[in-house]
This record gives C-alpha cells, structure tokens and sequence, in this order.
C-alpha cells in the first residue's frame, strides 16, 4: 500500500501524484491484476502503467512542455486514467471538462487554459470541429481510437517516458472545470499533494475502499466526486474499477452491479432514488458482494438511505464535498453514524458555521458552512476576484447553508442562495423536499421560492410522481400540503405544487434549481 499522508507535510517536497498513485501496486505485485475493466475488456496495472508512460512519451514527440495544459473530454474508459495520469507523470497539466457541454463552452476552456492540445473521445469529435481556428494555442485535437492520428496509433508507434517529472507537492497537478450553471465555468486549480490526500483522510479510512474491492462509480470522472471514485481510490489500494461509457441508466447500472460483483457502489441520491424505483432493481441475493455505498452532490433524503438499507443491508454513507476541496471534507464516519444529516467533519479537516452576522454559529443556528484541509484547490484561474472571495486564508466558503446538533453532526439547510424567509423565519428547502420525497406517492422533489401575488417569498414544489400514483393533481396537492406540514412545520408548506415529468439537472446529478426559478420549460 502507498505510504499514507494526513497533512500536506507528510507529502515529500519532490513527489509526483501519478506515481504515488501507480508504482507502489506494480511493487506490491498487482502487474497481472486487473485496474480497470471497460468496453473493450480488462486492463491490468502493468497494461495500465505502459499506457500512461506513452502517454507521456507523446506529450515530448508533440512539443508539450512541462507546466503547459491539455484539455480532456473523455468519456469513462481506459483513456481517461491514462492520459490523466500521463500528463500528470510527464509535469503537463491535464485540464478535464465536462462531456456534456457544447463547442460554445469548449472553445471558452480551451481559451481560457491556454491548451496546447486536447484529447477528446471520438463520439464527442463533432464537437470540436474548427475550435483549432478559434483558440489560438490549440495545436492539436487527438481523437481516442486506433485509426491515422488517433490516440491508440500514436502510443503503439511512440515511445514510453519511464522516468516521471521531478515535480513539487505544491505545484499545480490538474484543473477540473466547475459546472458553469450559473456563469462562466471556473478552472478549479490542485496540486500533486491533494489527490493521495483524499485517499488516505477519506477514500481508505472513511469510505472503505481496498484491495479486494470492485468498483463502479455512477459519476463520472469529469466530476470531482467520480474522479475519487473511479481513480484515486481505488488505485490507492490497488482495487478493480469498473467503467460506464454510456448513460448511467438503473437497468444499465443494475446489470453492472451484478455481472461484475460490485462491492463499491457510488453515487448520487437522484440515482439511488431511481435504481430503488426500478421494476428490475437488483435484489440482495442478486448483488451479494454489495458492501459499500457513498453518496454525494445533493444532501440523501433519509427516506432513500433507509429504503436502499432495507433492500441491500447496505448503509449509505451520505457526505459533502467540493470542486474546490476536491472530495469529501463532511460524512458519516464508520463510529458516528446518524441518520437525516451528513455527517461530521472527516478527520483531518474542520468545519464552521458562520450566522448572518458574521459570527460563529451555535448549535441549533443555521449558518453558512467554511471548511479548512490539506485538499483546497490553490486558485481559480483567471479569476482573482472569485478567488479571494472563495478561498478565505486557510478557510474555504462552500456556499452551503448548515446547521449542527449538539452531538456535532452537520444536517444541511440548502444552498446560500437557495435559503427562503417565510414570515421571517428561515425555511429550509431541503427540509420540505425530504418531507415531500417521504411521501409514498413522490419519487423527486425541488423547492425554490416564489414570489405571490403580494411579491413575498413563498415555497414553491416541483414534483415527479412515482410510478403507479393515481391520484388527481388536486387531491395529491391537498394530501402533499397536510403531509409537509405535520413533518417540518405549518409555515413551511409549498403554496404552489407543479407536477412534472423530470427534475433539471447537471451532469452530476445536482438539481439545477435556477432552471425552476427562471420558469423554463423542464
């Protein structure tokens, strides 16, 4: 096993993240062992590590030096891993963007990190088509695939870099693109310190993750959170990571869970609600090497933690974490477990809660949630502003809003700006969204604020039914009405329910409320 870090001084001054991830799994015997499994099959560690020492050798062969950046827009097979991690050993900075996007978003990355070349998925080629002549810096786009010029052509014919770039801890590793729903995406800036970091303060200790596991993350690694997941963990302890391609489907998924073995499963709650809500969901007979589940990207509804629990006897660990922080900081730990919130602070880092006046919150008091470790990106690119408004000394503004109990466990209010005053007194939107999803005949649910005929801020609810609810609208309203108020409280009932078909998201599962807001068509 790699040696462990708690803080970023346990990290050598000279280290490389790519190889603090990769050489000690060759060492410790693993060549022949399956990393990760894909589309086209298996591909053990010691296939693994030559496909990332090409890698490497190509960033020469093409004239990248180090410190410069590549953009990725891969999807979730071999190529990710390699080439992320191959940028990484060769001193290049990999830049990884979202696969959903468009040229329009693309053209701005690429502008705005300056990428010498990018690596894109060749089912995403059409979208990159004449950004060469847009971006100045852009010398290259490299598809994946074995034709002339392709990814899988130019590491055959190249040659291999075995000998990893004498990095520094503290030197930008990778950025990872925020998910620009509000604006502009960010470029989120790490170091070489932080991805060995989250494996050794949350994936190993917290979540569980070794050697003898098989994982399959829902999310994909363009997302902090799959990134963990499906990379840093499980090649921390020298697991096996199971990759999706395609779309994240319940049956898909469902089929991955049971024909591989999963015994790590990861995801979001807006999937877990899905795959409990699938006539095929897979039962604990058929999945009975299911031992671990994180979840994460929107605070788990309790009623789903308990459903999923009851039908796998697998404990979900619910916690919170960030582009900026890079995983998880808030969560259930292994001996304090507590259903209906987050968690508590992973060890390693802090937490704070700070009121509308700028103190320290009590307990009982919600406040807008600060965290501070070892993992906090060092920058946003191109935007100091947003920098120093975010990245307060060793503090980081999550944007979250927080309360904590007595016993020290974090339940989550909502975001900052998704917090509503209803006659004055504080409404939390995610309180009545858990107390609609509790109900039987709810299987999603959004609440925003919503200005009445008066222009006061009422709770609005966007609700997708569960499969076979025959009620009317009218009579699911009156009875969705009654139910919210008996659980959090009169005041807090949505004034105004809209039953639609599916609930706006980003690619990583998170509701994109401002959609519900604006009213557009969802």
């Amino acid at each position: 096993m790699a040696q462990a870090f708690q803080t970023i001084e346990d990290v050598p001054s000279l280290y490389n993240a790519a190889t603090g991830l990769l050489d000690h799994n060759i060492a410790a015997g693993r060549a022949d062992k399956p990393a990760y499994i894909d589309g086209r099959g298996a591909w053990t560690y010691a296939q693994l590590c030559d496909r990332v020492d090409r890698v490497a050798g190509l960033f020469q062969a093409l004239g990248v030096e180090r410190e410069q950046r590549v953009l990725l827009c891969l999807l979730d097979t071999i190529d990710f891993p390699a080439v992320f991690l191959g940028a990484i050993k060769a001193g290049v900075v990999p830049v990884v963007v979202n696969t959903l996007f468009g040229s329009d978003l693309y053209a701005f990355q690429l502008r705005d990190s300056r990428a010498q070349v990018a690596f894109v998925s060749d089912a995403l080629a059409g979208k990159f088509e004449g950004l060469i002549d847009q971006c100045p810096d852009l010398k290259a786009v490299i598809l994946t695939g074995d034709g002339p010029g392709q990814l899988d052509s130019l590491l055959e014919s190249g040659s291999p870099l075995n000998q990893a770039a004498a990095t520094h801890r503290d030197e930008p590793a990778f950025w990872l693109y925020t998910s620009g729903s509000t604006g502009d995406p960010k470029g989120v800036v790490h170091s070489h310190a932080s991805l060995q970091l989250t494996a050794d303060l949350y994936g190993k200790p917290v979540a569980g993750f070794c050697e003898n596991d098989t994982v399959f993350s829902v999310a994909k690694m363009f997302f902090a959170y799959g990134l963990g997941n499906s990379l840093t963990f499980p090649l921390s302890v020298g697991a096996t990571t199971v990759l999706l391609e395609g779309r994240q489907t319940p049956e898909v998924c469902s089929r991955i869970i049971c024909e591989y073995g999963v015994t790590m499963l990861t995801a979001a709650p807006t999937f877990f609600a899905a795959l409990l809500d699938y006539p095929d969901c897979p039962t604990k007979e058929q999945a009975p090497r299911l031992r671990g589940c994180t979840s994460a990207g929107e605070a788990l509804p309790e009623t789903i933690a308990e459903r999923f629990l009851d039908r796998f006897g697998v404990w979900i660990m619910d916690g919170l974490g960030s582009t900026e922080m890079l995983h998880i900081f808030i969560s259930q730990l292994p001996d304090a477990k507590k259903a209906g919130c987050t968690g508590k602070p992973v060890p390693g880092y802090e937490a704070r809660l700070i009121d509308d006046s700028g103190a320290i919150a009590g307990d009982g008091v919600i406040g807008e949630l600060q965290v501070r470790g070892p993992t906090a990106a060092l920058c946003y690119w191109n935007n100091r502003p947003k920098t120093v408004r975010t990245f307060l000394g060793e503090w980081t503004r999550t944007g979250d809003k927080y309360v904590r109990d007595r016993e020290g466990f974090y339940r989550y209010s909502g975001r900052s700006d998704d917090m509503l005053k209803v006659s004055g007194i504080y409404v939390s939107p995610f309180d009545v969204e858990e107390a609609l999803v509790g109900h039987d005949a709810v299987l999603e649910a959004a609440v925003v604020g919503w200005a009445d005929k008066d222009g006061l801020i009422k709770p609005k609810a966007f609700v997708v039914r569960a499969m076979g609810v025959e009620h009317s609208d009218e009579d699911l309203e009156i009875m969705l009405r009654a139910h919210v108020k008996a659980i959090v409280a009169p005041h807090a009932y949505p004034r105004w329910i809209e039953f639609i078909a599916e609930l706006p998201k980003t690619a990583t599962g998170k509701i994109q409320r401002f959609r519900l807001r604006q009213s557009l068509d969802v």
